[in-house]
């Protein structure tokens, strides 16, 4: 009974008192999870775990949902009828519906973070891996709190939210969370993370609705965990966000030179010029590049600006270790 309560706290419910009784849904659950700790396939804390993770993300989901919902009510399906007295019956006919759903991405998800252990080089990589990991902040997002109604932040929030995850996504990164005013993405090679950055910066720019952007990125050695990251390359990134000029990209030495080194960059801003000028000769459109800035001391003390639209300015700047 303690290690059911345990799985049952995990999963974000208040305790039972004696006066309440679970349902048979409830109890078939819970023994799952206990009969997968007693066959030895998950170790108690690793079960927890398994709760903690499903019961935080299944609750902001739900929330989300049914949010969703009663926004897109904007009128009762019959008058005097309240949205809040339409909820549970709209619920109750999506469920079978948003079930299915929900296990056909679970699955997706599941097969792609299988995919990307598969690959990892070794059992260390597995939790400390090299990644490159972005910010992307809104400039002057809390003196726009100030100006804007609640339901008029509340869109712009979430039309940032979705631009920055349909990107993110469609050029192969992993968006990590969102923070209202600011995204959190990573991308195993510093090239996708630089061209999402570039990507997210020439979106934003062209909707008159949306602050400045700004982004932040760093490349090295990162911890992954319950879905999250950690690390100092993580805290490199949000550093560089929060002085990076506006509708820019700042980034850290070593992800200017991997670039660099992988041929997505060049190595000067001479270079870029005598390809810019080639490409404009042969009548083809010029490579986004980026030239590394003036090396300041180690890699991590150097950074570099990358600019919209598509060139990269030197900016010798120092960044604390």
């Amino acid at each position: 009974m303690e290690l059911a309560s345990r799985f049952w706290r995990a999963m974000g419910f208040a305790d039972i008192g004696q006066a309440k009784a679970l349902t048979e849904a409830d109890v078939l659950a819970l023994r799952r999870l206990a009969g997968l700790v007693e066959a030895g396939l998950l170790s108690e804390p690793m079960a927890v775990q398994v709760a903690r993770s499903t019961g935080q993300t299944t609750a902001r989901l739900a929330e989300w949902q049914i949010d969703s919902f009663l926004e897109g009510l904007t009128e009762p399906p019959e008058p005097g009828m309240t949205r809040t007295e339409v909820t549970y019956p709209l619920v109750e006919l999506l469920l079978p519906e948003l079930e299915e759903f929900l296990i056909y991405v679970w699955r997706r998800q599941l097969a792609a973070a299988t995919g990307r252990v598969v690959q990892a080089a070794d059992d260390e990589e597995m939790v400390d891996r090299r990644l490159a990991v972005g910010f992307a902040d809104l400039v002057g997002f809390t003196r726009l709190t100030r100006r804007l109604e609640e339901e008029e932040l509340g869109e712009l929030v979430e039309a940032f939210e979705t631009t920055c995850a349909d990107l993110v996504a469609a050029h192969g990164g992993r968006l990590i969370k969102t923070l209202g005013d600011e995204v959190l993405y990573c991308a195993d090679d510093p090239g996708t993370a630089a061209e999402i950055a570039l990507r997210l910066i020439e979106t934003l720019s062209h909707d008159e609705t949306m602050p400045a952007l700004r982004v932040g990125i760093a490349f090295g050695e990162v911890t992954t965990r319950m879905g999250d990251v950690f690390g100092t390359t993580v805290n490199l990134a949000s550093r560089l966000t929060s002085i990076a000029p506006k509708d820019a990209v700042l980034v850290d030495g070593a992800l200017a030179e991997e670039l660099t080194r992988t041929g997505e960059a060049p190595a000067s801003e001479a270079a870029a010029a005598e390809e810019a000028a080639r490409a404009e000769k042969e009548g083809r459109t010029p490579p986004r590049t980026a030239s590394p800035s003036s090396r300041c001391g180690s890699a991590r003390s150097a950074a570099s600006v990358w600019s919209n639209p598509g060139s990269w300015a030197a900016a010798p700047l120092r960044i604390s270790r």
